[in-house]
């Protein structure tokens, strides 16, 4: 069985500050897309805060529910555990956009898939003009 590649973590204090403000940078350039998507769904009631807010507790969310449902209910229905932790984990990634936004289940999903298509366009660009790239994830 091979064993699985997992990121390391900084040992010396320059490296664990490098790796800080990191994500700190990739937490506001993915904040972006959302911020614009909140904008046009809701109009000038959406902030940046907003947007940056739903992604910190969308990811957080996201990834709690997804492990714990699939842990917890790993070993009583094996690997159905993971769909059912996926499903959940999708639902409680709406559930903060909806919260954060202040709007209903179809206006946090609106605000998610136009965020996909902005974070992919603006992506594109980035390519385009400086041969970067967002680094490649996916959120479900």
């Amino acid at each position: 069985m091979a064993t699985p590649i997992l990121p390391t973590l900084p040992t010396t204090v320059t490296g664990a500050i490098i790796l800080i403000v990191g994500l700190i940078i990739i937490w506001i350039a993915v904040s972006i897309p959302v911020y614009f998507a909140g904008k046009i769904i809701k109009g000038w009631k959406a902030s940046f805060g907003d947007a940056m807010v739903a992604t910190l507790g969308g990811a957080l969310v996201y990834i709690i529910v997804f492990y714990v449902v699939s842990f917890a209910l790993g070993s009583i229905i094996g690997a159905a555990a993971t769909a059912i932790g996926f499903v959940l984990a999708l639902v409680a990634w709406l559930a903060v956009y909806r919260g954060a936004f202040n709007t209903g289940w179809l206006g946090a999903l609106g605000i998610v898939i136009l965020a996909w298509i902005v974070f992919s366009v603006i992506d594109f660009i980035l390519i385009m003009l400086f041969g970067v790239a967002f680094p490649r994830f996916i959120p479900f």
